[in-house]
Parts: C-alpha cells; structure tokens; sequence
C-alpha cells in the first residue's frame, strides 16, 4: 500500500508549484514526513528539501427534510506540501 494517496491539483497548489517548487498530496493518515519524503522521491525522483502535513477533521452536516433529520459527513484526510529542491520539477500529468 503507497503512501500517496493521489495528488492534489488546484489552482492555488498549482501556482505554489511554479513559483516556490511547492507540491500537495493527499496521504494516508498515519504517515509521518520522512516516510512521505521518501515515498515522493522514490515516485517521482526529485529531491525533497521540506516537507508540510496537515490533518483535516470530517466537515459534519445535518439537513432538515420532509422525511427527518439528514446528517452526513466528508471524509477525514491528511494533505502534505512537498518542497522539492530548485531547478526541480514534479510533473503529474506523465506520471499519473
């Protein structure tokens, strides 16, 4: 089981990644920076100078319908900011 789940493509990550070489991913839950360090530098074969984790808690929601009381939730996910060294690149879109 990799430790990457999927990267994560938006604009604002997208830009980070022009400008400072800043990449995201999604990862699992329980992975630590040195074990998402070496998993990005063995996938994509740059090397890694910082690594940023942040855990995001489920997003609950409950809705009022004519049938009852609705309540649901996202799924909880760890996301880390991957600073690869200058002059390197990831490029997702050859290795996906």
């Amino acid at each position: 089981m990799s430790i990457i789940i999927k990267p994560i493509i938006t604009e604002k990550i997208t830009k980070d990644g022009e400008i400072f070489n800043r990449f995201g991913f999604i990862v699992q839950k329980t992975a630590n920076k040195i074990q998402i360090k070496n998993a990005v530098e063995a996938a994509y074969g740059v090397n890694v100078v910082e690594v940023n984790t942040m855990n995001y808690r489920p997003n609950r929601s409950v809705k009022y319908t004519k049938s009852g009381l609705i309540s649901g939730k996202t799924n909880a996910y760890k996301k880390a900011i991957v600073q690869v060294q200058e002059g390197e690149t990831i490029d997702f879109y050859n290795n996906i």
